[in-house]
């Protein structure tokens, strides 16, 4: 990108890397398409999981090859994603000796590149080695599609949340009132990473430069239009493009009741770093994501809470607030780490 001053490393054969941008990996706050859990993710980049984490600084070398550099300087990555969601020139340019490892390609999909090199493709890789980092497909559906899924609703709460009355869940039992139908659907990459602001960028000058960007509805509408009597899907009828919320019939009440279990289960047994974790949320409220083996979980604990599984594709199942779930989410996200 214009003004990307090459950084210094091991790739390439000693060739300089252009930063276009950085993820934090760090307990509190990764990608969580890499796994449920941070020691999880750190062990789909072969890192050890070390309580002060990491950095990873996506770039493409001279040839325009995509890298993922780790360095353990994370005060420097946050800062520099800091400077970046407000809109702020920052030089992302780690220190060589706090490089922890560089690896072939990206783990996280990106819309922008360096100027002036090759377009972005990944390197060869010798016998041996390991193969190129690549996102997760967004035409499948598993544990990364639905872990990205939960971001997404987590980035646009109001969006989804709008879609449910408070008289949706009367007359619903369980540990928090049963689900009712909403037809919102939307889809979205919320990688954590925080793109440089350049001429490949197209956000408005000043704009925050943060590479989550809000989950729109496959169709092109937006979540109040999604619903038409143009749209002939019949109830309960799955999409193929995006997470939808639904309704939750007999289907889904088994799944659900595990899930809840399995989050009380949290609270008696810790369950390892970044399994539940704890972000802000507007009017003093705090937003909470939580995984666990085949589920994933975003909530506002002064609201409800929406599921999503791995065998319902692209379904997005709300949890009605109830007598039961506000004590939950409470002491969810007492144990919860959060952003330092």
């Amino acid at each position: 990108m214009t003004g990307t001053e090459p950084v210094d490393t091991d790739v390439a054969d000693d060739d300089a890397l252009y930063v276009l941008t950085a993820v934090l990996l760090t307990p509190a706050q990764f990608p969580s398409l890499l796994g449920d859990d941070y020691p999880e993710a750190c062990a789909a980049l072969g890192l050890e999981p070390y309580a002060e984490g990491y950095g990873l600084v996506l770039g493409q070398d001279g040839q325009g090859a995509r890298w993922t550099v780790v360095v353990d300087d994370v005060s420097l990555v946050a800062v520099a994603i800091a400077s970046w969601d407000c809109g702020m020139e920052y030089d992302l340019s780690p220190d060589e000796r706090s490089v922890v490892v560089a690896l072939p390609g990206w783990p996280v999909a990106l819309a922008v590149a360096a100027p002036h090199v090759p377009a972005p493709h990944d390197p060869e890789t010798g016998p041996g080695e390991p193969p190129p980092l690549t996102p997760p497909d967004p035409a499948e559906w598993g544990p990364a599609q639905r872990r990205l899924g939960a971001d997404a609703v987590a980035l646009q709460w109001a969006a989804w949340r709008d879609q449910l009355g408070d008289d949706a869940f009367a007359g619903s039992a369980g540990a928090g009132g049963g689900p009712a139908p909403a037809g919102v659907t939307g889809e979205g990459d919320a990688s954590g990473a925080s793109e440089k602001p350049g001429p490949a960028d197209e956000r408005a000058p000043g704009e925050g430069a943060s590479a989550q960007k809000p989950p729109q509805p496959p169709s092109g509408r937006t979540p109040d239009e999604e619903q038409t009597p143009d749209d002939q899907r019949a109830p309960g009828e799955q999409r193929t493009d995006g997470p939808r919320a639904t309704g939750a019939d007999g289907e889904a009440q088994g799944p659900l009741q595990r899930v809840l279990a399995e989050l009380h289960g949290y609270l008696e047994e810790p369950p390892p770093p970044g399994r539940v974790r704890s972000g802000f949320a507007p009017g003093g409220a705090r937003t909470l994501r939580a995984d666990g083996p085949g589920w994933s979980v975003v909530a506002r604990t002064d609201d409800i809470a929406f599921v999503l599984l791995d065998e319902m594709p692209r379904e997005v199942l709300p949890i009605g607030r109830g007598p039961q779930l506000p004590s939950l989410l409470a002491a969810l996200d007492a144990m919860a780490i959060r952003p330092a």
